[in-house]
């Protein structure tokens, strides 16, 4: 099983910026879909993105691809916020898994999770 570690959360002010990253330690990200969901108190979880590792194509969530960009590298996968707003504060979590085609909003198909970032945006 794939173990996950976020970093990059943290306080900012509205309007900054902050960029997340996902490590992946025990396996490599091949033949994974690695997405980033976010967790506001008291709100289930929501699809922010997601990267297909093996041919980089990537999905937005609802209203996210305007801010937020999905990336990666030989080893992590990376979150660019841009234009945070105090709504954007919530625990960001990234997960691997193998969802189909057009489900990737859908955290049950979603294998392994990491421990989630706290990403605070101040008014």
């Amino acid at each position: 099983q794939v173990q996950l570690v976020e970093s990059g959360g943290g306080l900012v002010q509205a309007g900054g910026s902050l960029r997340l990253s996902c490590a992946a330690s025990g396996r490599t990200f091949s033949h994974y879909v690695v997405g980033w969901f976010r967790q506001a108190p008291g709100k289930d979880r929501e699809f922010v993105a997601c990267i297909n590792w093996s041919v980089g194509l990537t999905y937005y969530g609802d209203s996210m691809k305007d801010r937020f960009s999905i990336s990666s590298d030989n080893a992590k996968v990376y979150l660019q916020m841009n234009s945070l707003k105090p709504e954007d504060t919530a625990v960001y979590y990234c997960a691997v898994g193998r969802p189909p085609y057009g489900s990737w909003r859908y955290v049950y198909h979603y294998d392994s999770w990491g421990q989630g970032t706290q990403v605070t945006v101040s008014s």
